[in-house]
């Protein structure tokens, strides 16, 4: 697939497999399973379950690794974002109805499902190529979809970083940590710390301090190419690095993380009329 990443490129392919992703609590989407199985079946399209999905909503599961078209997630933002993990680098392409309590990420309410799958399975729908991070730590690399954060790892306990830009000192600061955000990750964490919302279609992170002590700290926008550079300088309090909110590493005194736009691009599907305005206003304006 090729695109400019953040712009919503249509396609017309009809849908014959669809993996399923559901909330981690399967009464969270009470009937919604057996709505997206009623839809399916009168659109001639297979879904198929992995084991975990097949255990947690007594099924069998499908044959693994499933070849499909298009993943189907029930449940909000969190389970969007498991989904479009587990499909990076594949091609596929990830549509959530909302099941959630904000549902950002996804494209239609719940009592839209049926209307709305239709659609999809028709061939209906656009994906939206979102750039992601790659993080480096002492002790090896992720990728994140949503955010890269380095925070305290006492609760309570302040700690001082020390960051670069490009190659540039930008300065030591006493803060609870700092997140790296993707646009799609600069609605979430990103935001409820004030940090900028990033438009989809911009190729670029968002750098927010969390509680910086001080009144001059303000938040950045990093270009592609320009590496984030982030040393824990505290004596006495570990840094925890997270990845889309998950602890994946601890950088002790002068231990760093590096963080940059990655090669990998998360594929989110959406109706067209689902754009990041309409989203926006939806999710935040109302």
């Amino acid at each position: 697939m090729t695109s400019t990443a953040g712009l919503p490129q249509p396609l017309a392919r009809p849908v014959t497999k669809a993996a399923v992703i559901t909330h981690g609590q399967p009464k969270q989407i009470g009937a919604g399973l057996a709505r997206l199985q009623a839809v399916a079946a009168e659109h001639g399209v297979e879904l198929l379950f992995s084991p975990e999905e097949a255990e947690k909503h007594g099924l069998d599961p499908s044959a693994d690794p499933p070849v499909v078209d298009i993943a189907i997630v029930l449940g909000g933002d969190g389970t969007v974002l498991r989904a479009l993990t587990r499909f990076l680098g594949t091609g596929v392409p990830v549509v959530g109805v909302n099941f959630g309590r904000v549902g950002f990420l996804t494209s239609m309410g719940r009592r839209d499902l049926e209307a709305g799958l239709a659609r999809v399975f028709a061939g209906e729908y656009e994906v939206v190529e979102l750039p992601t991070l790659k993080v480096r730590y002492p002790s090896g690399t992720s990728c994140a979809v949503n955010d890269v954060v380095v925070a305290s790892g006492s609760l309570g306990r302040m700690i001082e970083l020390e960051l670069a830009v490009g190659g540039e000192e930008l300065g030591r600061q006493p803060c609870d940590g700092i997140i790296c955000a993707t646009p799609s990750g600069s609605t979430a964490y990103n935001l409820s710390n004030g940090g900028p919302v990033l438009v989809w279609g911009l190729e670029a992170m968002a750098l927010t301090y969390v509680a910086a002590h001080s009144l001059h700290a303000r938040p950045f926008v990093i270009p592609p190419g320009d590496d984030v550079i982030v040393w824990n300088r505290t004596d006495d309090v570990e840094a925890g690095v997270l990845v889309d909110g998950y602890r994946v590493a601890t950088l002790g005194k002068s231990e760093r993380a590096v963080i940059s736009i990655g090669p990998e691009r998360s594929l989110l599907a959406t109706l067209p009329e689902a754009t990041f305005v309409w989203r926006y206003r939806q999710s935040f304006a109302s």
